[in-house]
């Protein structure tokens, strides 16, 4: 940096013009702060342009006195071709995008229980045309919903392979299930928003903003964060920069860039003087994360050292006597970790990797360890308990769900057992000069299996590695390996957590039937990690000899085979599993009762209701202005639908008709309709409507009208049906009664059966009644 501020000073005293080139904006802020940051007192860094593009060099024109740097070469890093845009699928994941609806699929209507679905089906409404959604409940009953309900449908999914029973129409059964299973949640969450509470009052210590050296380490890191990473990095800061102890999860497939933030956040720690543990595994993983944590800050004031089994108990005891003098900042090693001789001087972060890879035991020394340590877990597949936590908001959770750029999916096969594949598939490998792993977790015949690749690939240079080998041979093995000496890796799993062998991008993995979901994942991780086309063979015995569960894991994992899928692949462990209850070790019920995207409804309903009652104070922080409907009903005889020769296939409409009901908001609109546009045409007046439908339903909610219905052409809004609530003590109800007494033409109030409703009268379009609602909110927004 002190050669590129005399280089940009001699510049200036020249005249010639300084421009520094990325097409990364953040980079241009970094470097902007890093010169700033390291002008003595009293004087100005040099004058230089940002231009927010890329060259592929920088070059200097004497004769129109310009001189062009460029961010990749100032840091010594690639540079980065643009690729063209791929359609990439929705940035935020939502467990409704994980499970499409097929006709026939188990679905769960809020109101009205568990029913078969059975397609979209056209119905004649007052002469008019419209779609619904069509139910199956028992006895054949058919209840046809109308699509501005269909946020109201989640898909059914419970303990897999058992059928749930159907509800009844009209019966009170599944209103009473609703609230018995709300009454337990709300007993779960009270003691999940109580740790919640201690982990909040606890005080831990809040590190100082970032200094010019962490930016400088941020802007080294030799890949372009994803809008992901930068947008995880930034929780952690916030976190770490609070006096509450942080508990953030960071799920994020494999490969995806975790490491990175875990490195910035140490190195945040270890500019504060405190001391980092990275708690990982296996052996292997912590070699292989203190080689990473080395490189990344061996031009860095920070010291980095491990601790595992390849260590002698002399090397051991000499690290330990380091770390308690406070000479070792960042400590990386597996649950040895935990142990009573291993003393911290000062520790401030603890990161967690696999957590799910750590028994009960490690956990439990890990709570007394965390309780005013801000904490940091990183995980691919998240096991379902630690989901379900995040998912609950008992701890923060970042979802790293961008591939980072020239990726491809690992294409997945499933087979049985095949000597001529196994010899094609080693053979095309080496053939692109990579390598292979070949896993098999028995021990008791991983060299049978070394032999027979040796007899189908006689020219392959074969070698093995498992976890009873004797530490110094298994460390050489794999670092022969990682060098290129050996072309094929017959391993057991301890190759799962962390491995990073750019080189090699086949796996071929034996007996698959007996690893778990996230194993399969996690194994199917450590390849495809580069811009090659990578492979992951499967071989198990034919299905009609596996069981069910086993097959469901193994259909599951091809399925799967997207970019940062790990997240689903958690969803579909917890969907084969069946979920536990979310804090003991005993099954709930009510999750296969209901099904798991209703009981996450059930569940975000109490706790929202026990953070405005009996929590109140806890979350005073967090109130944001109330909200009295949080769902406003809407029934109407309009044409609001995706006509047909617009959008010809069922399933496509039923895909765009649920990513509009979840917009949120205007650009949300926005993003659809270009898509829609860009896909399909321009679009038609009747889906125009249909999106209008949605911005009148957010009005209706700002407003606290309950339901609204638009039929022969009048238009009529019912208020919050509870007479008991507040909102008809607050603005915007006694904003909404002066507007009535100074425009009594605009809208008539009634009372009927205790429930108030307003009739805005003759109204024949949706745009007419949005007018009306705008009008009516604007005039109420200041008061409100």
């Amino acid at each position: 940096f002190d050669l590129l501020v005399q280089n940009l000073k001699d510049n200036e005293d020249a005249l010639i013009k300084n421009y520094i080139l990325s097409d990364n904006p953040k980079q241009l802020e970094r470097l902007k702060s890093i010169l700033e940051d390291m002008m003595p007192e009293g004087q100005t860094s040099p004058q230089w342009e940002a231009v927010n593009i890329a060259l592929h060099e920088g070059f200097i024109d004497h004769q129109l006195r310009i001189a062009l740097y460029t961010d990749h070469q100032i840091f010594e890093r690639y540079h980065r071709f643009k690729l063209k845009e791929r359609f990439s699928n929705k940035e935020a994941i939502t467990l409704k995008e994980l499970y499409n609806l097929q006709p026939g699929d188990y679905v769960t209507h809020v109101d009205y229980g568990i029913a078969r679905f059975g397609g979209l089906e056209k119905i004649i409404n007052n002469g008019r045309e419209q779609e619904t959604i069509r139910l199956h409940y028992q006895n054949n009953d058919l209840l046809y919903v109308s699509i501005h309900s269909l946020h109201r449908i989640s898909k059914y999914v419970g303990k897999d392979g058992t059928e749930p029973k159907l509800n009844k129409l009209g019966g009170t059964a599944w209103k009473k299930l609703k609230q018995k299973t709300k009454s337990r949640v709300k007993d779960i969450a009270r003691e999940l928003i109580a740790l919640y509470a201690k982990r909040k009052a606890s005080k831990g210590f809040a590190f100082s903003p970032d200094t010019f050296m962490q930016t400088e380490l941020e802007a080294s890191f030799f890949y372009e964060d994803t809008p992901d990473q930068t947008k995880a990095t930034r929780e952690v800061k916030a976190d770490m920069e609070n006096e509450s102890p942080m508990d953030r999860l960071i799920c994020g497939d494999v490969g995806f860039g975790k490491t990175e933030i875990a490195i910035r956040a140490a190195f945040k720690a270890v500019a504060d003087n405190k001391q980092v543990a990275v708690l990982v595994p296996t052996t292997i993983l912590a070699l292989q994360h203190y080689n990473t944590f080395r490189e990344r800050l061996e031009k860095f004031p920070a010291t980095v050292d491990y601790i595992n089994r390849f260590k002698s108990a002399k090397q051991q005891k000499e690290t330990l006597k380091k770390l308690a003098n406070g000479q070792i900042d960042i400590l990386i090693g597996t649950h040895r970790l935990v142990s009573k001789d291993v003393v911290f001087k000062d520790l401030g972060l603890l990161i967690i990797d696999e957590e799910q890879k750590f028994g009960v035991s490690v956990k439990e020394k890990l709570k007394q360890l965390k309780v005013n340590v801000d904490t940091l877990t990183l995980t691919a597949t998240p096991i379902p308990r630690t989901l379900q936590f995040s998912l609950m908001g008992a701890r923060d959770l970042s979802i790293i769900n961008t591939p980072p750029p020239n990726r491809y999916p690992v294409q997945t096969e499933l087979h049985t057992l095949n000597e001529d594949l196994i010899r094609d598939a080693v053979n095309y490998e080496l053939a692109r000069r990579g390598q292979v792993y070949v896993i098999n977790n028995r021990i008791e015949n991983i060299y049978k299996i070394s032999e027979l690749i040796e007899r189908l690939v006689p020219h392959a240079r074969v070698v093995v590695g498992h976890g009873r080998m004797e530490g110094a041979k298994l460390e050489k093995v794999m670092m022969d390996f990682i060098a290129g000496d050996y072309d094929v890796l017959v391993a057991t799993t301890i190759v799962e957590s962390g491995l990073d062998i750019p080189n090699a991008n086949t796996m071929i993995i034996y007996d698959a039937q007996n690893f778990g979901l996230s194993d399969l994942h996690q194994l199917r991780g450590r390849v495809g990690r580069t811009n090659k086309k990578a492979f992951c063979y499967l071989l198990a015995p034919p299905p009609s000899a596996l069981s069910n569960e086993a097959r469901k894991r193994l259909r599951a994992i091809e399925e799967f085979s997207e970019l940062g899928s790990g997240f689903n692949i958690a969803m579909r462990d917890l969907d084969i599993r069946g979920a536990g209850n979310i804090l003991g070790g005993e099954q709930s019920g009510f999750i296969s009762e209901i099904g798991f995207e209703m009981f996450h409804q059930v569940m975000d309903e109490a706790i929202r209701e026990l953070k405005e009652s009996e929590f109140k104070e806890l979350f005073k922080e967090e109130k944001k202005d109330k909200q009295w409907v949080r769902d406003a009903h809407i029934e109407s005889d309009l044409q609001l639908l995706i006509p047909d020769d617009y959008v010809a296939q069922t399933a496509e409409r039923i895909v765009l008709y649920k990513t509009l009901d979840a917009c949120k908001n205007e650009d949300d609109i926005t993003n659809f309709i270009s898509d829609v546009e860009d896909r399909f045409a321009k679009a038609p007046k009747e889906l125009l409507s249909l999106v209008d439908s949605i911005r009148l339903r957010w009005l209706a909610q700002d407003l606290g009208f309950e339901k609204l219905v638009l039929k022969n052409d009048l238009f009529i809004a019912w208020l919050v049906f509870d007479q008991a609530s507040d909102y008809y003590s607050g603005p915007v109800f006694s904003g909404l009664i002066q507007y009535l007494q100074k425009h009594p033409r605009f809208a008539q109030m009634k009372e009927k059966n205790g429930k108030l409703s307003l009739n805005f009268g003759k109204t024949t379009s949706i745009q007419s009644a949005l007018q009306k609602l705008t009008q009516l909110h604007n005039s109420l927004t200041p008061q409100s």
